[in-house]
């Protein structure tokens, strides 16, 4: 491997670079989604939508404890406004759980794109060192010059691994976001139903505030 690293030239420390950093938010964003899917809590979710159904905001302080299930801030962040303006506090939640999910993926994003125009870069380079080489030597060395081309293709190669090998990853991620997104759409949407039905029928509304 270093020797076929050395034979790709200079372009191949970026390209070393841009493997590290893909590599790099690729295994953060693999614990990131491991620690979310520990951290999901569904039967909590349930349980709060029930006391809210029914009216029992003071009973959902007990319930949620300490959970740190991005579900459940987002459907606490409406509770604790829904006197001013329930939709938009969720809103607002939601928008700063989803940039925390997306955070790095930017990073991943431009890795995928720039690693193979690198590799392009660096066999351009090459193949005009091979022609610089046959200009000079002329045919009589034509090996020195296939040679030569031969290893410029080296960046081209490991341009495209990188993307490659990022671009699963990367897909993969953004499925889980979309997932996520769907999650809390579906859930605060749940209980904005429940609050408008509660005030429709004030019987039903009960006391108390979350903190």
């Amino acid at each position: 491997m270093i020797e076929i690293f050395e034979k790709g030239g200079p372009v191949m420390y970026p390209l070393l670079a841009c493997s590290l950093m893909a590599l790099t938010v690729i295994i953060e964003r693999l614990i990131f989604w491991i620690g979310e899917d520990i951290r999901r809590d569904q039967k909590l979710v349930d349980r709060v939508l029930s006391l809210c159904q029914t009216g029992r905001w003071d009973e959902v302080r007990g319930t949620i404890g300490g959970s740190r299930d991005f579900v459940i801030r987002i459907l606490v962040a409406g509770i604790l406004h829904r006197d001013f303006s329930m939709a938009k506090a969720m809103e607002s939640a939601a928008a700063d759980e989803v940039k925390r999910m997306n955070r790095y993926m930017v990073v991943l994003d431009t890795m995928i794109t720039v690693a193979p125009l690198l590799g392009i870069f660096g066999t351009v380079i090459g193949i005009i060192n091979s022609f610089d080489l046959l200009g000079a030597t002329g045919i009589e060395d034509p090996r020195a010059v296939t040679a030569g081309i031969a290893q410029a293709l080296i960046t081209t190669a490991a341009g495209l691994g990188i993307a490659i090998l990022s671009v699963f990853p990367y897909n993969y991620f953004n499925s889980r976001i979309s997932l996520a997104v769907t999650a809390i759409e579906k859930y605060a949407t749940s209980l904005e139903i429940v609050y408008e039905k509660l005030a429709q029928d004030p019987c039903e509304r009960g006391e108390g505030d979350v903190p």
